[in-house]
């Protein structure tokens, strides 16, 4: 459980932890963040990448974005994650595609890249903004990154008000939610950073869509155990199929959302 007292650090080897595991995959498939590849297109389209330009996708996974981006626009894509396994998944994933030659992967941490400065044409991050301890870090050095005139693409968790209690306390849900805000806060400290130009797209759609597909893929699991055909170990299939319902609740309240952000580094000042 993750707690007031939880260090950053320990948030990051969970969330990693959490994204890694056979369940998260069973539930949520390879791709884990709302609205699928599709979504992922449509922020590149909207950042308007092309073959020229060099993307880092920062806490990328297993791969499946950068990979797409790479094989969908051409461009050269560096994966950063902070998870060692993401890591060795994505490079087979992309040797698999045969786009190896296309894209990259390093270990990291998104609050202290491993890159120079203005080394990226445009950087991208899915479902991950939300989950990072210091925003105001992982942006500045988000924007440090990025060339002047350089392009940045989020799409991420968003919450209105406060959560209720045993939402917060589930660590599936937590690793998440826990930290995000509305849209116009990430804006607020992206803007901070240096970025401008901002463009906005709600995707509320997509995220009641990949919740509702989990609710699906829970009483699966839950008659498959029924039947004898698996073995659970420690998994709660009663408060997984808990915390789906509260959570179509929520998005369907407003409370709990998905957001496209789009936006563009200032240009060097002369």
């Amino acid at each position: 459980m993750l707690t007031e007292t939880t260090t950053g650090r320990e948030i990051k080897i969970c969330c990693a932890t959490f994204y890694q595991s056979d369940m998260v995959r069973a539930l949520l498939g390879d791709v884990f963040h709302p609205g699928g590849l599709a979504l992922t297109h449509r922020l590149g389209d909207v950042i308007e990448l092309g073959p020229a330009d060099r993307v880092l996708d920062a806490a990328c996974g297993r791969g499946q974005s950068a990979v797409y981006l790479a094989e969908s626009f051409g461009c050269h894509v560096t994966g950063l994650d902070y998870g060692s396994e993401n890591i060795a998944a994505a490079e087979a994933h992309a040797a698999a595609k045969g786009v190896d030659c296309l894209t990259d992967f390093r270990q990291g941490d998104a609050e202290g890249l491993p890159f120079d400065d203005g080394l990226f044409d445009a950087v991208v991050s899915e479902c991950s903004f939300c989950t990072f301890p210091d925003k105001t870090s992982a942006a500045t050095e988000m924007a440090r990154v990025l060339k002047p005139g350089g392009r940045l693409g989020l799409t991420d968790m968003t919450v209105s008000g406060s959560l209720p209690d045993d939402i917060q306390n589930l660590l599936t849900w937590v690793a998440c939610v826990a930290g995000a805000g509305a849209p116009e806060d990430y804006v607020s400290i992206l803007r901070k950073a240096g970025l401008t130009n901002f463009t906005i797209e709600d995707q509320q759609d997509a995220l009641l869509e990949m919740v509702t597909n989990a609710r699906r893929k829970l009483l699966g699991i839950e008659l498959t155990a029924a039947l004898g055909k698996l073995n659970l170990g420690n998994l709660n299939i009663d408060e997984g199929k808990q915390l789906a319902r509260q959570a179509v609740q929520l998005i369907e309240a407003g409370r709990v959302g998905y957001t496209l952000i789009a936006a563009r580094k200032m240009e060097r000042e002369f």
